[in-house]
């Protein structure tokens, strides 16, 4: 992924205003990341416990596509395992939240939303790459390249995307 600047990142987002954009929190560290290990950005707000982010790039569409994203935190109880449904990686409790994400356009606005499984922390291309390992101290072994993995992951980013 290529780097993106702050604008970049406030103008890619489709299920909501530019008002709402524009008072987003984008994280401060963006010259830091290192762009080349992320096939999209991620990030949680500090300051609203229940709010993600995250931003892609989609060469079909030819610029930054950006969705903000509700979720529940995982409640604390019995040992349980999850599995994000856009990287593969399995999680203790915790790891593995309900993002949703208010459609776009009109259904939007009348209160239609999607959902998916995701990694919490939003980290995906960082589990894939071996760059960040999972509470579990693992991840299953594939026999997909990484090439084929990250092509996987963004598919079904992607499918989440067309939703939205």
């Amino acid at each position: 992924m290529k780097s993106l600047t702050e604008q970049d990142i406030r103008g890619s987002f489709v299920n909501c205003s530019k008002g709402e954009a524009k008072r987003l929190f984008v994280p401060r560290d963006l010259g830091e990341l290192a762009w080349d290990d992320l096939d999209f950005l991620g990030w949680r707000d500090p300051g609203a416990p229940d709010r993600s982010y995250l931003v892609t790039e989609r060469a079909d569409q030819g610029r930054p596509v950006g969705v903000a994203l509700r979720f529940q935190p995982a409640r604390r109880g019995f040992l349980h395992r999850s599995m994000c449904s856009l990287c593969l990686t399995t999680h203790p409790r915790g790891g593995v939240s309900l993002m949703t994400a208010r459609r776009a356009g009109a259904a939007g606005r009348e209160g239609n939303s999607v959902g998916a499984y995701m990694c919490t922390d939003l980290a995906c291309s960082l589990y894939l790459r071996d760059r960040k390992v999972p509470d579990s101290g693992m991840r299953i072994e594939e026999s997909l390249t990484l090439e084929e993995q990250i092509a996987r992951t963004l598919g079904n980013l992607y499918g989440f995307l067309d939703k939205v």
